[in-house]
């Protein structure tokens, strides 16, 4: 069969698609909207500054530990429930930070916000491989990661804006945003058979420890961790600092450097999702992971404000290429007819595995050592993940629609010579 599409039934990406796009970046949105209130919110309850940094901390831990949890949920209720429960949990909590009339409130509110977060990251995932087309997974992971990056990017603008208002008034503007997309989402899929599970799904279940077989899924384990260590956890932790204590700039040079990078994120976040669709997972993943390590590794070794931001688009390239390549990769292992809520847990828990412990080790490495170091190590840390990406497969699928199963992941032999890369 041609590999050229020709026919806009297979060109098109279903509206079920669009509509979690969209539910995506209004979620995002809501989440860059209280960024610049929550810690100045924390301190208001008359607490100290450790105080006001554990509420933050507090969401990423509940969001770590609750993950495996989510996946099973998953897996035993489908992808819609699960989806919406977790955005109306997030609503109901942030509505209720709002109200918090104790820190200890604060605290407790925003972390069970941390449960309905992974519940709806985990859920939509496998929404968006049940519902994309095996042919345009790619498309479809550049899409939806697209419009949670400009959700993110307009969010603290708008943020900003409201905490002139009142501490609390984001808050209420994120958990109405929430009930609003809620209310969306439900009613555009509440009877799309696409999004649905059917009722006498015989499916297998691909458990976490048969995707690990999978040396393709082991490396998207191990580019996510990557990605998240150095785009999640250093990239927001470390480059303010450097730029203050190296570079002599203040904040306002730290937010070029931020946007800069991510222009560069979503400029080819979608021409990379097309790339993986026509020419392979695996090329693309490699590309990403290269620059993303150079680039980060370069931003602790100059001093120079231009080759600063430089090596931030280099390392913002690299981040877009790879995300929905690795994306698409995970979904090829699991398939669309697969069940497979931990292994999709698992692919989440390893960005924030990567988000928690990079702040940490690349930190207190710069404080001992230097800054140098510390991207230095980040930028080690994809190198490693490339080296796995070196060993996988090429898990495209053929364009005849076939797929692999969980049961030949499981035997380790899901990748038959027509499909692995030539």
């Amino acid at each position: 069969m041609s590999e050229t599409v020709t026919t806009s039934e297979t060109t098109k990406l279903p509206r079920e698609i669009w509509i979690l796009v969209g539910a995506s970046f209004l979620i995002a949105i809501g989440y860059g909207l209280i960024g610049p209130a929550l810690p100045n919110y924390a301190a208001s309850f008359d607490v100290g500054v450790t105080a006001a940094s554990v509420v933050v901390s507090a969401f990423a831990f509940v969001r770590l530990a609750f993950a495996p949890a989510s996946g099973r949920l998953v897996t035993k209720f489908g992808e819609r429930p699960i989806y919406l429960w977790g955005v109306s949990i997030v609503a109901v909590g942030t509505l209720a930070c709002a109200l918090a009339a104790e820190y200890w409130q604060l605290l407790l509110f925003r972390s069970a916000s941390g449960i309905g977060s992974t519940m709806f990251t985990v859920s939509a995932i496998g929404l968006l491989i049940r519902i994309s087309p095996a042919h345009l997974r790619g498309r479809a992971s550049g899409l939806w990661g697209t419009s949670f990056l400009l959700g993110g990017i307009a969010g603290p603008v708008i943020g900003s804006a409201l905490v002139t208002v009142s501490l609390r008034a984001p808050f209420v503007a994120y958990g109405s945003a929430l009930v609003v997309t809620t209310v969306f989402v439900w009613w555009k899929l509440r009877g799309s058979e696409l999004a649905a599970r059917p009722a006498d799904d015989t499916t297998p279940t691909m458990t976490f420890p048969q995707a690990l077989r999978h040396p393709t899924y082991r490396a998207a384990l191990a580019s996510n961790l990557a990605n998240g260590w150095a785009v999640f956890g250093v990239r927001m932790s470390l480059m303010p600092l450097f730029v203050t204590a190296v570079l002599a700039k203040d904040e306002a040079f730290t937010g070029i450097a931020l946007a800069v990078f991510a222009a560069a994120n979503a400029a080819v976040l979608l021409l990379a999702g097309r790339f993986a669709d026509r020419r392979g997972r695996k090329l693309p993943a490699l590309f990403g992971l290269a620059l993303l390590g150079v680039g980060t590794a370069g931003l602790g070794m100059t001093s120079d404000p231009w080759l600063f931001l430089a090596a931030s688009f280099v390392a913002g390239v690299g981040s877009g290429a790879l995300n929905p390549s690795q994306s698409a990769a995970v979904a090829d292992v699991l398939g669309a007819k697969a069940r497979g809520g931990s292994v999709l847990a698992g692919f989440q828990m390893a960005a924030d595995v990567g988000a928690v412990v990079g702040p940490l080790a690349a930190g207190a490495i710069a404080e001992q050592w230097s800054y140098g170091a510390a991207f230095g190590l980040t930028g080690g840390v994809a190198a490693v993940a490339l080296l796995l990406w070196l060993m996988a497969r090429e898990t495209l699928p053929p364009r005849d629609g076939g797929e692999h199963t969980a049961q030949e992941v499981a035997t380790d032999n899901c990748c038959p010579e027509s499909t692995r890369q030539r």
